[in-house]
């Protein structure tokens, strides 16, 4: 299979994940891939042993109209959410990233919580523990072992997703210990939104380094938290900039190394019709003032605006453990535009270093109306070896080795 276009990582393999080509987060842990799906319900594991000859092997599925399309793993655990099916349930995406999720899926049944998994027998992961929750419920998960996972979740008396830190020490019970939230958004306590209607404050995820948890909270900006008390987050800092930039804030990446964070920005609509989006660079040596550096330079090797359906950042490799690290090398998903890879040597002059822009999927699995039928690269994952796993909306799984300088 041939790339459109490509510079420094070359194909392995592509996979169709078993007929579910539809694909979000995915994480490669001891030889297996387990991809969670956004419009098929429930993951698919894949035994990528040998990447050049990817084997699908099983499908857990979510309950009904319930997704499963974000996932983290760690030692025996496997660790997934269970929200709503937004797409296949047919909410607007003008509305749904413009307003609450709850305002959408009225009366419309779905399961909300968090499932855990044993998955010491990596073909056939087996349901440990679950987390119900009242609402909306989670997005996404920060996990990499230890006491807690960090969560985005959407519950019923608050009015968007805020953090929540669970207590993962018996996986088999896992309990929220601790919240926040920014000002605005615990509508059970009588708060009101002091942003502009058509803005979205919710957490989409944030990491921990350190004490420190980088959140990304949509167009609310960047929150830094000192969680060093799980029961009791408490705000080092809040910066928002939009506007004048158009929001969508959405992966963060702290380089505690380098005293750099990385900041993603999704662009959630098509041809460019609300303006590009960017992947920023801040300086935190003082984490109470983080200052934007540069931005990654944004692709221009064709004409991705005019390509069809959404340009511009989605996820950001976020150098798991036991995994490729880097604070010189940022992997970004780019929609329409691929995978990319910057070189962020000279942290003021960021330069692009590598991409690979697979072709158009043949089959859609999008159930929304009047997608174009083009790749929408959502997520990559970069084992030690520098192998990359290529999620996307429609088009499986692409695995690349990137080719380092």
């Amino acid at each position: 299979m041939v790339a459109v276009a490509s510079r420094n990582i070359s194909f392995l393999s592509h996979c169709d994940q078993g007929g579910r080509g539809d694909g979000v987060q995915v994480m490669v842990h001891r030889g297996y891939a387990y991809v969670g799906h956004g419009f098929n319900n429930g993951f698919t594991v894949i035994d990528v042993r040998d990447p050049k000859n990817p084997r699908t092997v099983n499908f857990v599925a979510a309950p009904p109209n319930t997704r499963a399309l974000h996932l983290q793993t760690h030692g025996d655990l496997l660790v997934c959410v269970n929200a709503p099916n937004v797409w296949t349930m047919q909410v607007d995406p003008k509305a749904y990233f413009s307003g609450s999720p709850a305002d959408l899926i009225k009366d419309k049944p779905f399961t909300s919580g968090i499932r855990v998994y044993d998955i010491s027998r990596p073909e056939t992961p087996r349901e440990i523990g679950f987390l119900p929750i009242d609402g909306v419920g989670p997005h996404r998960i920060w996990y990499v072992g230890g006491r807690y996972a960090y969560v985005s979740v959407h519950f019923r008396d608050f009015a968007d997703h805020v953090l929540a830190i669970v207590d993962m020490q018996d996986p088999t019970k896992p309990a929220i210990v601790g919240k926040w939230w920014l000002p605005g958004l615990w509508s059970g306590g009588g708060e009101t939104p002091t942003w502009p209607k058509g803005k979205r404050y919710a957490l989409h995820h944030g990491l921990v380094a350190g004490n420190l948890f980088y959140g990304a909270w949509r167009d609310g900006g960047l929150t830094i938290l000192d969680v060093a008390d799980a029961a009791k987050p408490q705000l080092v800092c809040h910066r928002n900039w939009d506007p004048p930039f158009g929001g969508g804030t959405h992966s963060p990446l702290p380089l505690p190394d380098r005293n750099l964070l990385v900041m993603a920005d999704e662009a959630n609509f098509p041809n460019c019709s609300l303006g590009l989006r960017y992947i920023w660079v801040f300086d935190v040596r003082a984490p109470s003032n983080p200052v934007s550096i540069s931005t990654m330079p944004v692709p221009d090797d064709a004409d991705y605006c005019a390509k069809g359906g959404n340009f511009g950042p989605h996820n950001l490799w976020e150098n798991r453990p036991g995994a490729f690290q880097s604070s010189r090398y940022i992997v970004a998903t780019m929609h329409n535009a691929g995978v990319r890879v910057y070189d962020i040597a000279n942290a003021f002059h960021p330069r692009e270093a590598a991409y690979f822009v697979p072709p158009d999927p043949e089959r859609m699995f999008d159930p929304r109306p009047n997608r174009p039928k083009v790749i929408q690269s959502a997520d990559c994952f970069v084992d030690a070896q520098g192998v990359m796993y290529l999620t996307d909306s429609n088009a499986g799984l692409y695995i690349l080795q990137f080719e380092q300088a």
